[in-house]
């Protein structure tokens, strides 16, 4: 006759598992010697045995004394649908790791490949890291609201960048979103800014406003440049200034 801990040690188990399988059911109770100690024989051994490798195989332990008990059919019948699940379970975990794999880079979280090749191409421009979580978070927006529109939209922010100007005027607005709202340089850079509206009035402007954001996401996208950049509100005073209102949704007064 075995104690627990050499029973456990034959099937190649714990102590602990050996209670917990006696705690669901699937091991009974064995008598105890004279001094309350449990005690086994081989036949405990090899049940104990069946059941180690079972659970080994994925089988829930729900299931386990099913499959001790079954008949050849029915033992077959129940291993191929836990083997079905268990093939399941696999794509599924699959599935997570392909998409863990995806939002190591960060930019993937939230957002479609094509905004993803945009912010690349504005790192490759020199464009900081700053700016770039600016747009990603404000793009993640745009795309929790309108996915059908994201191909076209980064189609349009593409061709900007394209324009040398535009491409120039984002490294230098890297520079401009660290001055003070009271800073002397702010006038002349809205006027910069209202140049490039009035040379982008007739193309880009129009293809942008043929797509009518609803109101509360131009709110929501506003505020994340007001909120985030100290001059804001005095740089849109500025723009208002000179005929133009507006930052998510650019418009002429």
């Amino acid at each position: 006759m075995l104690t627990i801990g050499e029973l456990a040690s034959y099937a190649g188990v714990t102590v602990r598992a050996v209670r917990h399988y006696h705690a669901k059911g699937l091991m009974p109770e064995p008598e105890r010697n004279h001094s309350g100690y449990r005690r086994y024989d081989a036949r405990a051994v090899a049940d104990l045995i069946k059941i180690r490798t079972l659970a080994e195989a994925g089988v829930p332990l729900a299931r386990v004394q099913e499959l001790l008990a079954a008949d050849p059919d029915e033992f077959a019948v129940a291993v191929t649908d836990i083997d079905q699940r268990l093939r399941a379970e696999i794509r599924e975990r699959q599935r997570h790791r392909e998409r863990i794999a995806q939002l190591a880079a960060g930019d993937n979280l939230a957002l479609p490949p094509e905004a993803v090749a945009y912010l690349d191409r504005l790192r490759a421009a020199g464009v900081s890291e700053r700016l770039i979580e600016g747009e990603r978070d404000a793009w993640i927006l745009v795309a929790a609201q309108l996915p059908e529109h994201m191909p076209l939209f980064m189609e349009l922010k593409g061709n900007q960048l394209d324009d040398p100007v535009v491409a120039d005027f984002y490294g230098d607005l890297d520079e401009a979103l660290e001055w003070a709202p009271d800073d002397p340089r702010l006038p002349a850079f809205a006027d910069r800014m209202v140049s490039m509206f009035e040379a982008s009035e007739e193309t880009d402007l129009e293809e942008w406003e043929a797509f009518e954001l609803p109101n509360d996401l131009v709110e929501l996208l506003d505020s994340v440049f007001l909120d985030a950049v100290p001059l804001a509100r005095t740089l849109l005073g500025l723009l208002e200034e000179r005929g133009w209102t507006g930052w998510t949704k650019l418009e002429r007064i």
